[in-house]
Order: structure tokens, then sequence, then C-alpha cells
């Protein structure tokens, strides 16, 4: 108790039963060193902070505890012509914590508790979007409480640490790019959520680490638990077969996920990332007798240099038997809660983008004012099998401009205009305006 008694006063205010709460649910504190990494603008990847704490080899790693965290809130007006009628929107999009207590030099207790929409409830949704434009209407919860990761972590040296329990599955660059200052764009990145889960949670063990004489070299090896397919759909392929429906997690099928992140020379960074495990058995009932393993791959790099930061990301996908995935999830039951359309064989999507901090150019000063573009293309039918129809609508074009201004290093100011443009011939574009503020701490 020497810790939180030690603690700044607004945390020795909190009630005492919500102190013992953040005490017992406990998840991965991105390390100190991450930041101190950052080259120039806060919005920067740094794949060293994969490798997390090396707690077996600082002298200040003592027991006790510690709380971070980040928040996002929104508003969106639209102009779209597959859906004229769509209203303004605001989103209180999440509240992210980062509870976390240090047992000693080696062992860490971490958790990841996300407050997502404004808390939990239900609402009815207007989903004119989905297959052949046809208008859906379902019920699912107007807001979550989620416990998103909760592990144990063992470091043994920087070049081999261990994690057990629910972890990060650190895919491509949105998963570790997540903290609203480290992205431009006001929601995460486009063409990567609507192919594999944002902010990828799963159950099971991970091992990571830094190689080299200056650490350049990160990798990190996941065992996990696999994708249920009953969820997978035309407009946003697996993401929504990472299972967060039920009590428990079906593990019938585990997958393995790889990434492997170098650092040529200070702030310029390369990767790749990859999954592979199998899909048909992790849905709720067994009604699917065939394979369907799901395998994706993403290639992905950044150059920081002063003011100016350049990032880009190309990800493929792969699915086995998408047609007969297709067909026994058009006979889910609506208690489900599925989307229950088509879904496609492959799926591929890359961006580019590009943000220079204009007040460099004017002054030296502790604030920033970055001005980005961005271009995204992906396709989340790109290719399908048997009888499936290749929906042209999921073939989507974007493209982004606006700013961050950065009063200080903790809080950004958003705003954005973005053109979507779909595959299909009429009634294809969709204009978005959206202003958001985001914070850290």
């Amino acid at each position: 108790m020497a810790a939180l008694t030690a603690a700044p006063s607004w945390r020795r205010g909190l009630p005492s039963h919500l102190r013992a709460a953040l005490l017992l649910l406990l998840v991965t504190r991105p390390p100190e060193s991450a930041a101190a990494a950052s080259i120039a603008l806060p919005i920067s990847h740094d794949p060293g902070s994969l490798a997390g704490d090396s707690l077996a080899t600082s002298p200040d790693s003592t027991r006790g505890f510690d709380i971070r965290g980040y928040g996002v809130v929104n508003y969106f007006a639209f102009d779209w012509d597959t859906d004229p009628g769509r209203r303004n929107k605001m989103d209180v999009e999440r509240l992210t914590l980062y509870p976390s207590y240090r047992l000693n030099t080696r062992f860490r207790l971490d958790a990841e508790i996300e407050f997502e929409h404004g808390g939990t409830g239900v609402t009815l949704e207007f989903d004119p979007l989905e297959e052949f434009g046809e208008f859906e209407q379902e019920v699912e919860k107007g807001g979550e409480v989620l416990l998103e990761q909760l592990n144990v972590s063992v470091a043994f040296e920087p070049e081999i640490n261990l994690r057990v329990g629910r972890l990060k599955v650190p895919f491509g660059l949105q998963s570790v790019n997540d903290e609203p200052t480290e992205y431009f764009t006001t929601t995460r990145s486009e063409s990567e959520s609507n192919i594999v889960p944002v902010n990828w949670y799963e159950d099971g063990l991970q091992l990571w680490g830094a190689l080299g004489e200056r650490r350049p070299l990160v990798y990190v090896l996941s065992l996990v638990n696999g994708l249920d397919s009953s969820a997978f759909s035309s407009s946003s392929w697996v993401v929504r077969g990472n299972q967060k429906r039920f009590e428990q997690v079906n593990a019938e099928d585990l997958a393995l996920a790889a990434r492997l992140d170098y650092e040529p020379l200070e702030g310029a960074r390369v990767g790749v990332s990859g999954y592979y495990g199998d899909s048909a058995d992790n849905r709720p009932k067994p009604d699917l007798q065939a394979d369907a393993h799901v395998g994706i791959v993403s290639g992905y790099g950044s150059f920081e240099r002063g003011p100016l930061v350049v990032r880009g990301l190309v990800i493929y996908g792969h699915l086995e038997n998408a047609d007969l995935v297709s067909t026994a999830n058009r006979n889910l039951s609506n208690e489900l809660n599925v989307k229950r359309t088509p879904v496609g064989s492959e799926a591929f999507g890359w961006y580019v983008e590009g943000g220079y901090d204009v007040l460099e150019l004017l002054a030296r000063s502790h604030q920033q004012v970055v001005v980005f573009g961005r271009l995204d293309r992906y396709d989340t039918m790109a290719a399908v099998t048997g009888d499936v129809f290749d929906n042209p609508r999921w073939d989507r074009t974007v493209y982004t401009a606006g700013f961050n201004w950065l009063p200080i290093e903790e809080v950004v100011v958003k705003g954005q205009y973005a053109h979507r443009e779909l595959g299909t011939d009429t009634a294809n574009d969709e204009d978005t305006f959206s202003l958001g503020i985001g914070f850290e701490f």
C-alpha cells in the first residue's frame, strides 16, 4: 500500500473500493522508454516499445502500482450518396485505462479497461449499407465496458520476455499507433480497421524481445485462440471474428501471429506482421464441416525527421472455403447478432500518409500544428469463390486531409475532411467532415 499512499492527490482521492478494483484489474502499460524514444512529433510509431519494459535490468523497477490512459471524443457531419438521410453524430469513442502492478524486477501484472461509446446499453442501429444496399435493422450494444487485456509479464533478458493471459496481438500499425496523438485521422486507420480487428486482443501466450547492440530489431511471437468465422462479413471481412460476444472464448482452433520490426537508422522503421489460423471450429455451433483457415500478412514503414512524418502500409488476407463460410453464415439465427452477408476469399488494402508541423517553419514552439494528407485503398471482397457475388461497393478509395493541433504533448485537437469513393457506378460518394479531441495521461 506504500505505492498508493505516495500517489498523487487525485489518485489518493479515489474511493477505497475503486482503488482496490484498479489493483485487481491489471495490464500492459507502455514503457516509459517509448515516450523518450519519440523523434519530434508525439504522433510517432516506436516499434521498440513492443519489447516492453526491461524489468530485469532496470534499477528503478520496484514494487508498486501505476495507471495511465487516454480518451477520444469525435463529431461527424455526413454527406453520403449511399445514405442521404444519415444524421450528424457525436461519439464518445473511448476512455482507456492501463492499470499495472509491478511485483518485482521481473514480474508485472497488467490490464486494460476500455469504456466505448459512453458505456453500456441497447440501441437500434439502422444499417442500409450491407449486401446489395438492402436495408437491415439490428439490435446491438449501445456501448461497452471491456476488459481488453489481463496478463502477467515476465522479463528474463532484453532478448526474451514472456507474457501470458489476455493480450494484444500487435498487427500492422494501428495496433501500436493506437493513442490519439499517434495517428493523424480522427478515427483509426480505415484500411486496416476494415480488414483486421481494431486493437486486436486474444487469449494465449507471447514471446517478445529486442535484438542487436542498439536493439534495432524487435520481434513478437504469439500463440492465441483463433477467430470465429460466423461473424465474418462483406463490409469488414474477418474483423468481427474477434471473439467478444460470449462469456467464454472458443479455443478449438488456435492461431499463430508474428511481428518483426527493424530500425535501420534513427527515425526510420520498417516491419512485417503475419497471422495464420483456422476459424471453423470456433463458431458458436459446429455447423461448418470444412476448414476455414485465415492467413493475413502486412508490411509497413515510417520515417520521422524533425517536423516531417511519413507512413505507409499494405495488407493482404486470404480465407479458405469462403463460399462455404458464406453459406453457413446465411443460415445463422437472427439472435446471434451477426451480419450474415457473403464473405470474400481475399481482402487487400494499402495507405500512404504524410504530415508536417507548420509551426516549425514559423518559429520553434512547444505547440505543434501538423497538416496531413492521406490516401487509402481497400477492398474486403477483392476475390470470391463459388457463387458468392463480388459486390463492387466494398472496393473503396478514400482521400483525407486535415490538421492536428497539439497545444501540449498530451492533448490533440483534430479536424479533417474525407472523401470516399465506392466501386459502384452510381451513388458512390461518401463525404465526411469530422472534429475530434484526444488526450493521454
